[in-house]
């Protein structure tokens, strides 16, 4: 999909609050006017599952610039499945592409921001290559430090739905 010269004018499959696509925006109208839309996150874990690939915003992002993320994605195109969606976003955030495994579906508002999160799990142990234009530094951490850098908002500040979406992740995994 070739983007837009400017990523505002990216179109966005726009939802209702139920989570049932109803048209199409820009990106910069659903984020200026807070219009609910779908999007994407893979948590991409290590092949043993014990490491977290977590990665910083560029200073230049529409949305929380410069924050840090443990999930890679992004917004739903017009007509486009969540999980195709999700491939795409890993492929172009992280240069990565293996299957995914569906995590979870949740709203989220907060910060201005409304979407439908469709989360998923990837495993992989080889290179990652970032897309400049989006991320500014990654790298691999553990549970326990990435638990630590969420409970350090000052430290490592965090985009809102990428905390709220990994926060259900580890209470999931409590619960078990």
């Amino acid at each position: 999909m070739q983007l837009p010269a400017r990523p505002g004018d990216e179109p966005v499959a726009v939802f209702d609050a139920a989570g049932a696509v109803t048209g199409v925006a820009p990106r910069g109208v659903v984020y200026r006017e807070g219009i609910w839309h779908g999007a994407t996150g893979v948590l991409l874990r290590s092949g043993d599952g014990e490491r977290v690939y977590v990665h910083r915003r560029t200073p230049g992002k529409l949305i929380w610039p410069s924050r840090y993320d443990c999930w890679a994605g992004g917004v739903i195109g017009p007509g486009e499945p969540p999980d195709t969606a999700a491939v795409r976003e890993l492929s172009e955030e992280l240069g990565v592409e293996v299957p995914l495994t569906p995590i979870e579906r949740f709203a989220f508002e907060g910060d201005g921001v409304r979407c439908h999160m469709f989360t998923y799990e990837a495993r992989w142990d080889g290179p990652v290559r970032h897309q400049p234009e989006e991320i500014a530094w990654g790298g691999w951490v553990t549970l326990d430090d990435l638990r630590g850098w969420l409970d350090d908002p000052e430290g490592h500040p965090f985009v809102p739905d990428g905390r709220a979406g990994i926060e259900r992740w580890f209470s999931a995994r409590r619960a078990r």
